[in-house]
């Protein structure tokens, strides 16, 4: 079953086309990747389907809610952690969780606050101000957020960023045990090992346009190439 369905999707920006009419399609419980260069358009189409950009033309459908027409039934099923997303500093990384949790009323948010609590794993930290934060912990609280609701769609951008060896590879296995519960993923990421070590299936957009579909493997193997990263240099020139 497809929870996401992307067709023929464009965003203008004025006479600046960012994505030129890309199709795709991702099943549940599937961790799909979306990479390309800087500027290629991935961000744009992240943003348009968590609901913070408009579509220019095309559709897109989530668990087949019209995104363009249903976009608060939408938001209700999905999770967004932007690249650049941060939290309110002044509050606890405890008091942060519970803010975000007062949103989602009709679920058991007391449930939901633990959910994020053991995912952020940051022990005693917790109760500490976020601006005490390194980095890697402040992602760490920020992958906790977006996944303690159990969304159906979970949207991430550069989930490790900042993190180090330990902590990154927690957080894949975390964003892998959720998949196999039920929650598809939409990944982006410049680690391509972490890409290859994720997705079951990718794509690669460039210039605006998807130029490359496929598993991990398959690509590979068309390519004849040892990992993903050559894939991506051979395909995106």
């Amino acid at each position: 079953m497809a929870v996401v369905e992307v067709n023929n999707l464009v965003k203008s920006y004025g006479p600046l086309e960012a994505v030129k009419g890309i199709t795709f399609s991702i099943n549940r419980g599937e961790i799909f990747g979306l990479i390309g260069p800087n500027g290629a358009g991935k961000t744009t189409t992240l943003r348009v389907l968590s609901t913070l950009l408009k579509i220019s033309s095309g559709s897109i459908k989530i668990m087949d809610y019209d995104l363009e027409k249903e976009p608060d039934e939408v938001r209700k099923i999905i999770s967004y952690l932007p690249e650049d997303a941060g939290a309110y500093k002044n509050l606890s990384g405890r008091r942060y969780l519970e803010f975000i949790a007062n949103f989602f009323q009709e679920k058991n948010t007391q449930q939901m606050i633990s959910r994020g609590m053991e995912i952020a794993n940051l022990g005693e930290r917790i109760d500490d101000k976020v601006d005490t934060y390194s980095k890697g912990m402040m992602r760490k609280l920020l992958v906790g957020r977006a996944l303690m609701t159990e969304p159906k769609l979970a949207i991430l951008d550069e989930p490790t960023s900042g993190l180090d060896v330990n902590n990154a590879q927690e957080i894949r296995r975390l964003v892998k045990s959720t998949a196999r519960a039920g929650t598809t993923v939409l990944l982006s990421s410049h680690n391509m090992l972490e890409v290859e070590f994720m997705c079951d299936r990718i794509a690669l957009i460039s210039n605006g346009i998807i130029v490359e579909e496929g598993t991990p493997r398959d690509l590979m193997e068309k390519y004849n190439a040892k990992n993903i990263e050559e894939v991506f240099t051979k395909v995106v020139r």
